[in-house]
């Protein structure tokens, strides 16, 4: 089943969606994050088809958030390494987890995995908004503005 194309969204999120807003896609990338380079590497690790992962990975690859690196057997096989663009997603990534970690616990309660700073070995910060002066911004205190729309119009008219 094809799902709805963003690409003609003038949206921000919308684009970010048409490249890694399938489900196994963020899966990919969590696993890229956590080292894992090679084709049967993912596919041990995921269970997902082959050709899903191929065509998935062929995507992440075509948006330049990974690339496909031969191996010195003739190019038959490949790793594949995050780009600054994929590198890029790693605030995203670990919001998502950390996201799910309070709302989706497992058993027992707590996060899944632990991020920690490679530095001291201290657990990392809660990701949160924050102003330019280092304030932690609530939701409310946040409001969109753009060019070619306005959001402040949209949320009034709700």
């Amino acid at each position: 089943m094809k799902l709805k194309s963003y690409a003609d969204m003038d949206c921000s999120l919308a684009q970010c969606l048409e490249v890694v807003g399938e489900r196994w896609t963020l899966l990919i990338l969590r696993d890229a994050f956590f080292g894992v380079r090679r084709f049967e590497q993912f596919h041990r690790r995921l269970g997902i088809a082959r050709n899903i992962l191929s065509a998935r990975l062929n995507t992440l690859v075509d948006a330049g958030i990974l690339e496909r690196r031969a191996l010195s057997d003739g190019g038959r096989r490949a790793e594949y390494h995050l780009t600054d663009k994929g590198r890029d997603l790693q605030p995203a990534m670990l919001a998502l987890t950390q996201w799910g970690d309070t709302w989706y616990p497992g058993e027992p309660p707590g996060p899944r995995v632990a991020f920690i700073d490679r530095q001291n070995g201290q657990p990392i910060q809660r990701l949160r908004p924050r102003a330019a002066d280092g304030r932690e911004l609530a939701p409310h205190e946040i409001r969109a503005r753009s060019g070619s729309v306005d959001l402040d119009a949209v949320r009034d008219d709700a």
